[in-house]
């Protein structure tokens, strides 16, 4: 049974960078959200994993192992479902993949919510993400993060302006970047207050 899956594993670790690469529309395709997915499975529809062989299990694994985005929860967890059985894998596909996603989600926000540096905006919403659900998580590090660091930047951009004394150089450039992306707020504070003359 040991040289099964260490030879599964070795022509698995070899087929998913080919299997990933050349199909790209498959490899690129949307993730389902962990709402959706146990939404599906609430609602008693098949899901696809039921229907694969346990080869095209170990590979489906073996992708997610393979993403470089993948938290150290779901790593452990897929880890754990390679060792287990056939059911194991199902499990860890059908479910078990999303609450250590969440897990990962939850880690991560933490982790934002210990930065000292942050803003009134994301850690107001991040405490909120954190308190919610497994979509609130995902949500807030999918798009909430972005649109409140964008808040803060916002206020950060005001006070600069608010202060006596700057030059109509620094005053033009934060005025454009008000009206700009969050990303060129962002830039603006961290890199281009700096470079006006």
């Amino acid at each position: 049974m040991r040289l099964t899956r260490a030879a599964l594993a070795l022509s698995a670790g070899t087929l998913a960078p080919a299997l990933l690469l050349s199909a790209p529309s498959f490899a690129a395709a949307a993730t389902p959200s962990p709402v959706t997915a146990s939404a599906a499975t609430a609602a008693g529809t098949e899901s696809p994993y039921d229907s694969m062989s346990e080869d095209d299990l170990r590979i489906e694994i073996l992708r997610i192992l393979a993403d470089e985005s993948t938290g150290k929860g779901v790593r452990r967890e897929a880890q754990e479902a390679l060792d287990g059985t056939v059911e194991d894998l199902r499990h860890f596909l059908k479910t078990g993949r999303w609450i250590a996603q969440d897990e990962d989600n939850a880690f991560a926000i933490a982790r934002i919510l210990a930065d000292p540096t942050i803003g009134k905006a994301v850690y107001r919403e991040a405490q909120k993400a954190l308190d919610g659900t497994a979509a609130d998580r995902a949500a807030f590090l999918e798009t909430g993060l972005r649109l409140a660091q964008a808040e803060d930047d916002r206020v950060a951009i005001a006070r600069i302006l608010a202060r006596p004394g700057i030059s109509a150089a620094l005053r033009a450039a934060a005025g454009k970047a008000l009206e700009g992306t969050p990303e060129e707020m962002r830039h603006f504070l961290e890199v281009g207050q700096y470079e006006v003359d």
